[in-house]
């Protein structure tokens, strides 16, 4: 097992979170996400199995998300640059404009899994304002299904991509066995090509497998520009749609130890299996709705 590394404060210029120099202008992509129809904003939502308290919440986020530059910068005008943005440190940031904890009348929700799925819902309707950090955790101490509470992360994309917002969240949680030692995660076994070669055929199989790779690529790559130069139509479908169409969160619970059971037995990984259940479910709901479902 490997163990996480500490939060390290010092900059550094490779790390899309830390990098956050004063003055330093927002990367391309961080400008993109700013663009008219294309406010993009990363929603989490996390369940606790006990209440939470807004307090100790707060206390624990000084000492992990404001530690890092992004979660405690603004993003201001750039007057050097045309339509450009820079950030810019705020000394201080008050925690009560970050942590919502919504007044819940728990007595007249009848369902509150539909609750939370239309709260979540709301909040990708609105967005943060540009005048404090682009970040926010909504607390909501309701019951569901699932959780004794659930916690909605809320942060816009330009401070950081998945990987690296997910190795920050991560390095800011410890074991419940020790509370000072932070999460281990189970090394990737390398495998030896020199074992692993099979012969002729297996030198066979892999050369088939490399042009076949070459051939869904140039597929691909052909398919994509002929769509671009509207030559060929995408499906229309509730997916296809501008980016403030309004959305519907709906979550489902899926058991880890049959996603591990499938993990290991196509030797793949966790996050390979999700996606696939992703996919798989997307393109079932597309078919039965729009097209003929092939089993």
């Amino acid at each position: 097992m490997e163990v996480l590394k500490p939060i390290e404060l010092k900059l550094d210029v490779e790390d899309p979170i830390q990098n956050c120099e004063e003055g330093l202008p927002l990367s391309p992509i961080a400008r993109l996400c700013h663009q008219p129809d294309s406010g993009i904003y990363i929603i989490v939502m996390i369940g606790m199995k006990t209440k939470m308290n807004p307090e100790v919440i707060k206390a624990s986020l000084v000492h992990t998300f404001l530690k890092q530059p992004r979660f405690c910068s603004l993003q201001v005008e750039d007057e050097t640059v045309k339509g450009g943005l820079k950030w810019v440190n705020q000394k201080e940031v008050n925690l009560d404009n970050h942590v919502i904890v919504p007044n819940l009348d728990i007595n007249n929700i009848e369902s509150p899994d539909k609750f939370v799925e239309d709260y979540v819902s709301n909040l990708s309707k609105t967005g943060i304002k540009m005048s404090m950090p682009m970040w926010d955790i909504h607390l909501l101490n309701l019951k569901t299904t699932d959780a004794e509470s659930v916690a909605v992360f809320r942060v816009h994309h330009s401070l950081g991509d998945g990987i690296s917002l997910m190795s920050l969240f991560l390095a800011c949680t410890r074991k419940i066995s020790n509370p000072n030692e932070p999460p281990t995660i189970p090394m990737v076994k390398k495998v030896n090509p020199s074992k692993s070669s099979g012969g002729f055929w297996g030198k066979f199989i892999k050369l088939w497998l490399v042009i076949l790779l070459f051939w869904n690529t140039l597929v691909d790559v052909s398919m994509f520009i002929a769509t671009s130069l509207s030559l060929l139509d995408d499906t229309k479908t509730p997916l296809k749609g501008p980016l403030s169409q309004t959305r519907r969160f709906v979550r489902r619970s899926v058991s880890l130890d049959d996603v591990k059971v499938v993990k290991n037995t196509m030797n793949t990984t966790i996050n390979d299996v999700m996606l696939a259940i992703t996919q798989a479910g997307l393109s079932r709901y597309l078919n039965r709705k729009y097209g003929v479902l092939v089993t």
